[in-house]
């Protein structure tokens, strides 16, 4: 695969899970406390976000904070869901695969990149 396709499938994946963990905020916001509606919140747009990082090829920082936060976000939620004993519903592996993806597919562009960088580092 190209890296363009990579980096536009990456963007995608982060974007999806972004609008998915958005989607929950009406589906169950007479449900949640306000700490979780927030956190919701806060997780979709951050996920929305990574768009511009990851098209831009912002540089590696990003990258690693990009694969660490949305790895985080899936250990979070291993651990407050299926780890709690509460079920695991339809949207939840939705949003666990994208991110899952997200993770896989940016991590294989900074790893083209680097053997990238070694080869022309070598030809100099």
């Amino acid at each position: 695969m190209t890296n363009s396709i990579l980096l536009y499938a990456a963007a995608a994946s982060t974007f999806i899970a972004g609008v998915l963990h958005l989607a929950l905020i009406p589906m169950f916001y007479k449900l949640m406390d306000i700490t979780v509606t927030t956190f919701f919140l806060v997780a979709g747009l951050a996920q929305i976000f990574w768009i511009i990082p990851v098209v831009k090829k912002w540089g590696k920082p990003w990258a690693h904070i990009g694969i660490g936060g949305t790895a985080v976000l899936i250990i979070m939620y291993l651990i407050a869901v299926p780890g709690s004993g509460y079920p695991v519903h339809l949207l939840d592996a939705g949003i666990i695969f994208f991110q899952t993806l997200f993770i896989i597919l940016y991590s294989i562009i900074v790893g083209k990149n680097k053997v990238q960088d070694n080869r022309e580092k070598v030809t100099r």
